[in-house]
């Protein structure tokens, strides 16, 4: 009897039991998930998809010298050929919405439908930057409440909201230090940089024309406190450390390393990229901490990219508070005022500039102030609970397969850590992460930090249930046994993604970012 295959095709037998001819020639779709061509192939650049009439060649030219003078390349689609390409290619992007997102460090959490009605609100959504003073009160009110949320969760006396990303955030906290230090005629040199930071922090340093120096770690993950003390002196102009680390860690010496960096004449900057998991537990100015900024987007769950600038305020303590950048929202009798000149009140009062024009991010501090205002201060702290609580339950099951090596140090915050040891012989980190696209999910981040070999960080984030977690932990276990066992399909997964597995160090290295007419080139 000729079995079906799984496609449902029926092969034809020979009387010898030989197949004859073969499975129909796939075209690349997959069911509903269909292998999209690029629009400039679909269309075709000699048509249009409407109609529309000849012009009046004898009419008056009123384009004032700006006529097209050649074809400039688009093509032409219609309606429904335009709205099928784009739907198609949305439907291959992965997005919170499909499922959860674990790259760690990055906290793609759920961004709450209200966040979005707000933003959208009028007087919000449409103000422009320009508008008078007296016109925008309602939202200068919000940059005002955003912040005073900011400085008590923070327990720091100063915040500038106009930086626009993290790595914003912390060159507007660096200029700051460097201000201060400038203002005492300190010319310090170096920042120092513990290997378990960020890798923006040691670029920010470098880009504001400071010299880097790495701090080790102890083998349990968190900064080596001896190695710091020995290298302080009057040539280190700051510390920049991650807390919670990359290790998923608390630096539990952070007062004391804190202590030690003041009575060195330095400053201490904290990365604050993790606040999230820490928010209404620890408020990091009873910390020692002189400059922080905060991603909006990974505490306080506002769109991580897209949509307009994001947002990277940045507190400051009472050494660095006249130092802050313009402009700020001051709350007067009369209502909020905007300032933009420096003046001799406690804060700003030396400010070192602007680092932005004007402050383009209404869209994330509506969001943010939204998401503070619904949780409040008990449910901000019970989001950096769960936070904890998801990271340590992915941590726990999955140590017994992968590779865990901080798992002995204690919990670890909102993220775990892995790496590739165990792993059979020619199967790597990306090997994983390929055939984890294969099981449904957006792979984790790889190779990051860099302390561990073959690094997987994975954030749960808070917003994930735990049927959730679950479904992620057995897709990461089926996929670990298989690195483990040596399963060569690894190799070329993904195998049902709707792209074959790339050439990644050839796209790094080659890089084809504009189409071009095969016909012309």
């Amino acid at each position: 009897m000729n079995a079906p295959n799984k496609s449902g095709w029926k092969p034809e037998m020979t009387a010898d039991g030989e197949t004859i001819g073969g499975p129909p020639t796939h075209t690349g779709n997959r069911a509903l998930m269909l292998d999209e061509a690029l629009i400039f192939e679909i269309g075709d650049r000699n048509t249009t998809g409407v109609d529309l009439p000849q012009p009046d060649l004898a009419a008056p030219n009123r384009l004032g010298g700006l006529e097209r003078k050649a074809d400039i390349g688009l093509p032409g689609l219609s309606e429904p050929e335009t709205v099928r390409h784009y739907t198609r290619l949305s439907r291959q992007n992965y997005a919170i919405d499909l499922g959860l997102f674990p790259l760690g460090s990055c906290t793609m959490k759920h961004n709450p439908r209200l966040n979005e009605k707000v933003a959208r609100l009028p007087g919000f959504a449409d103000l422009h930057p320009m508008a008078p003073t007296s016109t925008t009160q309602g939202a200068l009110g919000v940059i005002y409440e955003l912040a005073e949320w900011l400085k008590t969760l923070t327990g720091m006396p100063a915040v500038a909201m106009s930086p626009k990303a993290g790595a914003h955030g912390e060159l507007c906290g660096i200029l700051a230090i460097r201000a201060a230090l400038e203002a005492r005629g300190d010319a310090r040199k170096v920042v120092l940089c513990p290997e378990s930071a960020h890798g923006t922090n040691p670029a920010t340093a470098a880009f504001a024309g400071y010299e880097v120096e790495d701090i080790p770690a102890t083998p349990e993950g968190r900064v080596d406190l001896a190695a710091l003390e020995a290298r302080l002196g009057p040539d280190i102009a700051a510390v920049m450390i991650t807390n919670p680390n990359t290790c998923g860690l608390f630096e539990r010496d952070f007062r004391k390393i804190a202590d030690a960096v003041h009575a060195a004449g330095a400053l201490v900057y904290c990365d604050g990229a993790n606040f999230n998991a820490i928010v209404g537990r620890v408020r990091p100015g009873d910390l020692g901490v002189d400059a922080m900024h905060i991603n909006l987007h990974k505490t306080f769950s506002t769109p991580h990219g897209g949509g307009g600038p994001g947002s990277g305020p940045v507190v400051f303590s009472e050494a660095l508070a006249p130092f802050a950048p313009l402009p700020f929202v001051e709350k007067t009798a009369d209502g909020y005022e905007l300032v933009e000149e420096e003046t001799a009140g406690e804060h700003h009062a030396r400010s070192f500039g602007r680092m932005t024009a004007f402050h383009g991010q209404m869209g994330m501090f509506t969001r943010a102030l939204t998401y503070m205002l619904s949780h409040g201060a008990d449910g901000l702290k019970q989001v950096s609970e769960d936070a904890v609580l998801n990271a340590n339950y992915i941590l726990r099951s999955l140590e017994d397969v992968l590779f865990a090596p901080y798992a002995d140090s204690g919990p670890c915050m909102h993220e775990a850590l892995f790496g590739d040891k165990g792993f059979a012989e020619g199967m790597s980190t990306l090997d994983l992460a390929k055939g984890l696209i294969d099981e449904g999910f957006h792979p984790m981040t790889m190779y990051f930090p860099l302390v561990v070999h073959g690094a997987m960080l994975v954030e749960p984030t808070e917003t994930e249930s735990k049927a959730a977690l679950d479904q992620f932990i057995g897709a990461m276990r089926s996929v670990a046994s298989r690195a483990i066992a040596g399963d060569e399909s690894l190799k070329t997964a993904p195998h049902y993604a709707p792209m074959r597995r790339l050439d990644e160090t050839l796209a790094a290295r080659k890089p084809v970012l504009a189409w071009a007419d095969p016909g012309i080139v």
